[in-house]
């Protein structure tokens, strides 16, 4: 890990050392019925085949596929009953020659039958049923080990797992799986100006929204968050950060983050311990925008204003934390859209993030940039944000590019 403070870098140097400079947590083994959403921290194979039996896919009869082979509603072929199984049921029957078991979905399919005719195909004669329709061999049996069978990968490690991912790695066997362990992330907001959300509001103050923001975001990949609102007061600041670090993965910072007389994170954070890796990129919104280390554990800085603060977490710190938490290509995710509108910008001397709505056309998402004066309102509005590149100040009317969701 470098100890030098490097001024201004681009951001993909310093989304490169953020993620070098970061490592995933350890594992944990967490009930199945909690693991939606966490990352695995190993490949998973399953224990068992399922289903462990070969079993009907349907209600009706099972049958040996060529005793019906030219069953028809006017040559209905007749066979007599031999026995019934349910779903889970292990009844001693067998089928031969012109006979049938009564079988449900789900059902082991009892030797000598190779089809189960489904019931709407038959009539039930008592002791005998009427097929009137072929099944060929095969037909409506799910064969041993067909949707998971023992030794099979059913989650790749780095996977972030999705409720049809839980569902398949119960069908193996497991119970509890091991992920890697969520970072517990805490936010410190910074200002005599900030009040915490619900407190009474007072002339000149303003809610700390972007620590709701933070949190929120935090929240919604499951980590737990903890979050301070603290004065512009040098000791204030110095005990929240020091309490902090003791109970929490990673800190955030909200404010105080540029070079103003009460501007003061930075040089306390050092005070503290931290060694910076960087302290500006070359990004708007969101230059102000920092990294140190303590030990293994991070200290993002981020700016106070809305826009700057939001762009400097979903750039860099969310794919940080995502690293943390396990997460093999760490970002948001990203689709290919097309601009409906010019894009002109002011300078081409750093990476520039453009807020934006999306609209779907023959198959196709289209860009329509935001430009509302409020910045929470725009902020809220947006479903996804575009990258314009250093050395970029404009793109065509019709361009493709490639867009963050959010």
């Amino acid at each position: 890990m470098t100890n030098n403070i490097n001024f201004e870098i681009g951001l993909n140097e310093a989304l490169n050392l953020t993620l070098e400079n970061l490592d995933h947590l350890d594992s944990e083994s967490v009930d199945l019925t909690e693991a939606v959403g966490r990352v695995t921290s190993s490949d998973i194979y399953s224990l068992v085949d399922s289903p462990s039996v070969a079993a009907s896919l349907k209600d009706g009869y099972a049958v040996v596929a060529s005793d019906i082979s030219h069953a028809s509603i006017l040559e209905p072929v007749i066979l007599k009953l031999a026995g019934y199984r349910a779903a889970g049921s292990m009844e001693n029957v067998h089928v031969t020659a012109g006979h049938a078991v009564r079988v449900m979905t789900g059902a082991a399919i009892p030797p000598g039958a190779d089809a189960v005719v489904s019931e709407e195909f038959t009539k039930d004669e008592g002791e005998a049923v009427s097929v009137f329709n072929y099944a060929e061999k095969g037909r409506n049996i799910l064969d041993r080990g067909t949707d998971v069978y023992k030794g099979q990968c059913v989650a790749k490690k780095g996977m972030p797992l999705s409720p049809t991912d839980i569902g398949q790695i119960a069908a193996g066997g497991h119970g509890k799986v091991s992920l890697v362990r969520n970072p517990v992330v805490a936010v410190v907001s910074t200002g005599d100006e900030v009040i915490a959300p619900g407190h009474p509001m007072s002339e000149g103050k303003v809610y700390a929204s972007n620590m709701a923001t933070l949190v929120a975001w935090c929240r919604r990949y499951g980590m737990m968050t903890h979050s301070i609102v603290v004065k512009d007061d040098a000791e204030e600041i110095s005990a929240a950060l020091e309490s902090l670090y003791n109970i929490a993965d990673v800190i955030i910072t909200s404010g105080g983050a540029w070079t103003g007389d009460r501007d003061m994170v930075h040089k306390i954070l050092g005070q503290l311990g931290w060694k910076f890796i960087f302290n500006r990129i070359r990004m708007g919104p969101g230059k102000a925008v920092g990294l140190g280390m303590r030990e293994n554990k991070p200290a993002f800085v981020l700016p106070g204003g809305p826009p700057s603060n939001l762009t400097g977490f979903l750039q860099v710190t969310l794919p940080g934390l995502m690293k943390m938490a396990g997460y093999l290509n760490p970002g948001l995710p990203r689709r290919m859209v097309r601009l409906a509108s010019d894009i002109r910008l002011r300078s081409i001397d750093w990476t520039q993030f453009i807020f934006g709505t999306l609209q779907a056309n023959d198959g196709e998402l289209i860009f329509h940039p935001l430009e509302n004066e409020s910045r929470l309102q725009s902020m809220a509005m947006a479903q996804c944000v575009v990258k314009v590149p250093e050395g970029i100040d404009f793109y065509n009317a019709d361009t493709l590019v490639m867009a963050q969701i959010l």
